[in-house]
């Protein structure tokens, strides 16, 4: 690890640490918000977030057909709810939004399924767990087995 962020500034990951918080009691299922996690982890190819999301909705009883499909949802037919593909559709526009610029098409999708507050809370997931991600990757912040590894 290039630098343990956690150690560095400490009141800055309770700041996100606040903002999490904050979600998890915003009304949004757990699971959606995890799915949606892991997908904006696998754009970014964040290995240490891929690890946490995929254990985490393992043990919340997600299928491994479910976990293995994430990144071709759009493929997996019924096996992903109506809510849980306009989260991750929506996840993966903003997560994108250099290349996006999140279209009108993209918002109205989304308003469609979700509510004022649960749309603006999903972009807030969305925009905390792409922090998290870049301070991971940046910082070389590996998945817990490879860290006990290195030793």
């Amino acid at each position: 690890m290039r630098l343990d962020y956690t150690k560095a500034s400490p009141g800055g990951v309770k700041a996100f640490g606040s903002v999490y918080g904050y979600i998890t009691q915003s009304g949004l299922e757990d699971v959606l918000v995890e799915l949606m996690y892991l997908r904006i982890s696998q754009i970014n190819g964040c290995a240490y977030c891929l690890d946490m999301h995929t254990r985490d909705l393992s043990k919340k009883g997600v299928s491994v057909q479910k976990l293995a499909l994430v990144q071709a949802w759009q493929e997996a037919g019924d096996l992903f709810s109506e809510r849980e593909r306009a989260a991750l559709a929506w996840a993966e526009s903003v997560t994108r939004v250099a290349d996006t610029h999140v279209p009108d098409d993209a918002f109205e999708a989304a308003a469609s399924v979700f509510s004022e507050k649960e749309l603006a809370d999903l972009t807030m997931a969305i925009g905390l767990m792409n922090a998290f991600n870049r301070l991971a990757i940046s910082f070389r912040r590996g998945p817990e087995p490879a860290q006990a590894a290195k030793g």
